[in-house]
């Protein structure tokens, strides 16, 4: 279970170095193209065809083809819910408010992660657990103080996002039971690709999917490909540890994103990020016993040792 847990931890570590990236770089990526849904679906597709090359490397296909129509439902549900709606909204709202409040907002996910988990998936934290929930959102709430920002449209659809994204965690925990993380991350893209082209064609929009530059399809291939290891690592996380435990884990892409526009855009030192990440990690080791365990090993040698 120990190891199980720390896998599943450090997946989720990577998961967030991915995302803190991601989010910076979408930034500028969504800028190169004109409308902001055609972008999040090209960019979609190309993670979609290197999900698929994967499951077919790992040589996924019987296992794909022994699905019943149960999981097939489920993994649609997932596409719809995690790999196209939240797209469009939280790429839209890349369009009207800052990377940083974006990341600010998507990095609640862990919140109302941890508040579905509990009824749906009957996931249990302990008291000082519960209190590290309240040390990352201590460490997130630093990053900018809300009362500075407009609530307004492009943060609304951020948040809604973000909700979709947390529904989206629950039904893969429980998916993820009976499927490799491979084929769970493939249904999330590929379903989610078909129905963020129908979108495009309902909208009139199919058209602006085709890249007008080499630069606008430049982009999509390398934000797709972020992608592509964001949906990776995350869903092999899910399947290792609990989603309270990995969605916590999360909340450290947004110091990475903060030191990124820090460094390339603002070309501030950001001191006060740095202490915001050390109370993130801090709340990170805690919810995620990483402190707990080392405290065991740590006690453990010494009782050994004095035998």
């Amino acid at each position: 279970m120990e190891n199980s847990l720390s896998k599943g931890v450090n997946l989720a570590f990577l998961t967030a170095l991915i995302s803190g990236f991601a989010v910076f770089i979408n930034k500028f990526g969504v800028a190169f193209w004109k409308d902001a849904y055609a972008y999040t679906t090209a960019k979609n597709i190309a993670t979609a065809v290197l999900l698929t090359g994967l499951i077919m490397l790992l040589r996924k296909i019987p296992e794909l083809k022994g699905l019943s129509r149960r999981l097939w439902l489920k993994l649609i549900l997932i596409g719809i819910i995690g790999g196209s709606i939240p797209f469009l909204l939280f790429f839209k709202s890349l369009t009207m408010i800052s990377a940083t409040e974006a990341a600010f907002i998507h990095k609640t996910l862990f919140l109302w992660v941890a508040l579905f988990s509990y009824p749906f998936l009957k996931e249990r934290i302990s008291s000082i657990q519960f209190a590290a929930l309240g040390i990352l959102f201590l460490g997130i709430f630093m990053f900018d103080s809300p009362a500075n920002w407009k609530f307004g449209t492009g943060s609304v659809l951020a948040l809604l996002a973000t909700l979709f994204w947390a529904v989206e965690n629950i039904i893969a925990k429980k998916v993820l039971k009976e499927i490799s993380p491979s084929i769970a991350g493939w249904a999330r893209m590929f379903f989610g690709s078909l129905f963020l082209l129908l979108f495009l064609a309902i909208t009139g929009k199919i058209s602006a999917l085709i890249p007008a530059s080499t630069e606008q399809a430049g982009w999509a291939i390398l934000t797709g490909a972020l992608l592509f290891g964001y949906v990776t690592t995350w869903y092999a996380a899910l399947k290792y540890a609990p989603a309270t435990v990995v969605s916590s884990v999360l909340v450290i892409a947004a110091p990475i994103t903060a030191i990124l526009n820090s460094i390339f855009v603002t070309h501030i030192f950001p001191g006060k990020t740095l202490i915001q990440a050390v109370i993130m990690i801090a709340g990170i080791l805690i919810i995620s016993k990483t402190i707990e365990n080392i405290y065991s090993k740590f006690s453990r040698r010494i009782s050994t040792a004095s035998l």
